[in-house]
């Protein structure tokens, strides 16, 4: 029992704090509410502003009655907040945590005004039990964070199958380990039973940190391992020569490339001459070969090399003395405006080489020639020009390569078995505005286009976007699949993840569908001078991951102010779907051009049909700005205003981000899944990354709240039964179980990662290295040169 006493003291600052925060918060969503409301929003916040004012004026005079106007505005919050999110643990933290908080402070506040209002004595006990039950519960949800938030549980088991003798993995010769793309490694030395003592086995430096100054410098590279050496390329096109078993370098090559801009290597290609078989119609070389083992580089500046594998010598029979210079019937190339950046494609005897162009700065641009080479000679084997399919071969004098085509920036795929090289392919330059393309540019844009491996004609193509205004080229190299069938046969399929969000599976001799595509129609645009698809395929027989058309209730918010604002963000755009077309006006683009999925590309265990696919989820503000508005000095590669030179409009790009620089929807914002490809279903899919190595406005939270980021990079599969993965927000490789999605190993990495893990057994000691590069994640300052292998300790 309490006798009355008017309040001072620790009591007073409670109820001037608590006023204070209710006035601040409630003035912040009263205002904002209001204009919510205006934009034909919710009205919750307006209403919720107006009583925390309310409350707020209440308390500051000790009157009770402010309490208890403020507990049923929280109790009604909780019943919106349901009807508004549902139960999804997240949506409902951010609307009900902060205000959790002014209810338990309430709570402890209620003794101390009953006390100031009346002289009877005063009861405690019932007001200090609602704090202690709000404190459990805000405990709980606090603790909640750190419990990943699975979005599809799996719930069959999946088997695995040990690796027969004679069929493990003897090298990793290609960038996804072979040319049909899979990321899967016929081993099982480390598996789910020992994976936790895997320990780092050795470090090895490439001297080449990317540095993240605006250039565009990041360290995406795969290693090639064959035999007892490791191959390294690095973003400024350096390679390194590594031992297995040590990390001692063996030798080193320096191509001294230079370009303004957009610095990296994904990989390399690799040719021995003892295993390789003809695929062109080339003949053999007369002479004996002096690199029977070469690998191809492509440099930032436009070359392709060939160095000797056995010592880093320039393979002095290709080309000019090792080099070809990829400008060759190109026309004019500024710096930077062309260069190489995926890994170039073995297929026989010829290395095939798309290019980057430096998207959204005019019209014809560099030309999206791909082109293959002879892989003794450098000679020019064919060309195909998506603009003029009759140039199979050097232009005419005096001409060159088709402009401003559509181009192929990833990695390609090859099925020898059908001669065969598949090319996912960019869009006709600039990417927002079309009007100026050609029906030939539409033709081939945005594509997945089947070559013939020895001659460059077209076999098939099918295209995943019509008429592209939303940068939705194809970013990531296809997987190349054997489907059962069911009847004891297979299909050869061949798989395609996009930025939009899609997953496409083909027949790989035809170019037929094999999951259901569907032709729907698509919002109309208005800009004068564009023209618009009135269809666009949606691939209906694969899952879509992370690209629903949004809704204000998807808003999302670390606090109750930023979730508004993020309301009202929304509202203040037109939102129409996956292909919302740009416009004048302000529009929201989800996915954004990043993705959806992006060039890591996917990994597959072919035991048990199971694709693995991560995915980022980041929405994109646009709207097209008039010509006599867009500054001279316009160049957004990333964001901000691009010039689009040559077209009637600039085109302005924004991350659809909070205040706090958060994703405005909900999370999570970086998934991986497990996809059955006989059923075309989702087995399991789980949130990615933590906030520890990032937060709000980049401010490291140092906290393992496993939310889900945004991820770039490659996956592992091994015949294990492990998925390994490194391209989060967070400095970690971590392994995966197959059969569930649930995380059962992690080792802390100096820096943070956008490399795929490979894996080998040293051919030496008979021992599995896991090998990741580490040099950074794309949201972080923080670089570096590593390459980290690991492995299990040597028995005792």
């Amino acid at each position: 029992m309490a006798i009355y006493t008017p309040p001072r003291g620790l009591a007073l600052g409670l109820l001037w704090v608590l006023s204070g925060l209710m006035a601040l918060i409630g003035l912040a969503i009263g205002i904002g509410g209001a204009y919510l409301v205006a934009l034909g929003g919710s009205g919750y916040f307006l209403v919720m502003g107006i009583v925390m004012l309310i409350s707020a004026v209440l308390i500051l005079r000790k009157k009770t009655s402010g309490l208890v106007l403020y507990g049923a505005a929280f109790i009604g919050s909780i019943i919106w907040a349901i009807s508004d999110a549902g139960w999804d643990f997240w949506p409902l933290f951010s609307r009900l945590f902060t205000f959790a908080v002014l209810a338990f402070l309430a709570a402890i506040a209620w003794p101390i005004l009953r006390a100031a209002n009346s002289h009877a004595p005063v009861k405690k006990a019932p007001a200090y039990s609602l704090a202690a039950l709000l404190a459990i519960c805000m405990l709980v949800s606090a603790g909640w964070m750190f419990v990943p938030q699975v979005q599809v549980t799996a719930n069959e088991d999946v088997p695995v199958k040990p690796v027969a003798p004679g069929d493990a993995q003897k090298d990793w010769k290609h960038w996804g380990n072979t040319t049909h793309g899979d990321r899967f490694a016929a081993l099982d030395q480390i598996n789910k039973g020992n994976v936790s003592d895997l320990k780092v086995a050795w470090t090895a430096h490439t001297g080449d940190i990317p540095q993240s100054n605006g250039s565009g410098a990041e360290d995406q590279n795969t290693p090639l391992q064959v035999g007892d050496t490791l191959f390294v390329c690095t973003p400024y096109s350096k390679v390194l020569a590594l031992d297995v078993d040590s990390g001692k370098e063996k030798w080193r090559f320096d191509s001294h490339a230079t370009a303004p801009n957009w610095q990296r290597c994904r990989g390399l290609g690799y040719f021995e001459e003892t295993t390789q078989k003809a695929a062109a119609t080339l003949a053999e070389p007369a002479q004996p070969v002096a690199c029977p083992r070469r690998l191809f580089l492509p440099t930032t500046d436009a070359r392709l090399l060939a160095i000797n594998a056995d010592n880093g010598k320039l393979c002095e029979d290709f080309g000019d003395r090792g080099t070809v210079d990829l400008k060759a019937g190109m026309g004019e190339v500024k710096p930077g405006y062309y260069q190489q950046t995926s890994t170039p494609l073995v297929a026989g005897n010829v290395v095939v080489v798309g290019g980057r162009v430096a998207d959204n700065f005019s019209t014809g641009e560099p030309p999206g020639v791909v082109r293959a080479y002879d892989v003794h000679t450098g000679k020019l084997a064919w060309a195909w020009d998506p603009g003029n399919p009759a140039i199979t071969g050097l232009p005419p004098e005096g001409q060159t390569y088709t402009r401003g085509t559509p181009n192929v920036w990833s990695a390609m795929s090859y099925d020898a078995k059908l001669g065969l090289i598949y090319l996912p392919t960019g869009n006709a330059t600039p990417d927002f505005f079309g009007g100026t393309r050609t029906a030939q540019d539409d033709k081939y844009s945005s594509s997945i286009v089947a070559v013939d491996a020895a001659s460059g004609q077209v076999r098939w193509h099918f295209q995943t976007t019509h008429h592209d205004l939303w940068d939705f080229d194809l970013p990531s190299q296809p997987l190349l699949y054997d489907l059962p069938d069911g009847k004891g046969s297979t299909t050869p399929v061949i798989v395609q993840t996009s930025k939009q969000g899609m997953i496409f599976m083909l027949n790989r001799e035809t170019g037929e569908p094999v999951a259901k595509v569907e032709e729907r129609p698509v919002p109309q645009g208005n800009i004068e001078g564009e023209r618009y698809s009135k269809t666009q395929p949606y691939s209906v027989g694969m899952p879509m991951i992370g690209n629903e058309t949004l809704k204000e209730s998807d808003m999302w918010g670390a606090t109750p102010i930023d979730l508004l604002i993020c309301r009202i963000e929304f509202k203040g755009m037109r939102h129409e779907g996956v292909y919302t077309p740009p416009g004048l006006d302000r529009s929201l683009q989800y996915p954004g051009s990043l993705g959806g999925m992006n060039w890591g590309s996917v990994s597959v265990d072919p035991n048990n049909s199971l694709m693995f696919v991560n995915d980022m989820r980041l929405g994109l503000a646009n709207y097209m700005v008039p010509r006599a508005n867009v500054a001279k000095n316009a160049s957004g590669i990333e964001m901000g205003i691009v010039p689009m030179d040559g077209t009637p409009f600039g085109a302005m790009r924004e991350r659809f981000l909070s205040p706090l620089g958060i994703p405005c929807q909900k999370p999570p914002f970086g998934t991986m899944s497990a996809i059955d490809l006989k059923s075309g279903k989702v087995v399991w899919q789980v949130p990615v990354g933590t906030v520890q190595d990032t937060g709000p406005l980049g401010i490291r939270m140092h906290l393992p709240i496993p939310i889900g980021m945004p991820t770039l990079g490659a996956s592992l599969s091994t015949q294990s039964g492990l998925l390994f993965f490194a391209g989060t927000q967070d400095f970690y490789l971590r392994a995966f179980d197959t059969a569930n999605g649930k995380e059962i190993w992690k080792s802390r990495l100096p820096v943070g990662s956008q490399s795929g893990p490979m894996t080998y057994v040293s051919p030496k000691t008979g021992k599995q290295y896991i090998v990741i590069n580490a040099g950074g994640a794309r949201q972080s300052p923080d670089r570096g040169d590593y390459i980290i292998a690991y492995a299990l300790p040597d028995a005792k």
